[in-house]
């Protein structure tokens, strides 16, 4: 459950973040999760290794092509299916 920890700690260090939200630090980057309702959440570049978060991606790219709305990457799926993938990827 540590990953789920380090996702919030994220989220609440850009809800801090005078510049908008828009800090992302080195070997990061930003995504939106979410069915409905959007979060931004901050994770390592290392996940685009992996074949699980790969499907995620796909499945982005199938909902919204190349455009999206959020102004980032935007990945529609729960955000509790997006935690149990990046906690597998989290143990690796």
């Amino acid at each position: 459950m540590a990953i789920h920890r380090m996702l919030r700690r994220s989220l609440s260090a850009e809800k801090r973040s005078t510049s908008a939200g828009t800090e992302v630090p080195k070997g990061h980057f930003a995504v939106y999760v979410g069915e409905s309702k959007k979060k931004r959440f901050v994770i390592p570049l290392s996940y685009l290794n992996h074949p699980t978060f790969q499907d995620l991606l796909c499945q982005a790219e199938e909902e919204f092509g190349f455009h999206h709305p959020m102004g980032g990457l935007t990945i529609p799926c729960s955000e509790d299916l997006f935690f149990d993938v990046t906690s597998r990827l989290g143990r690796r």
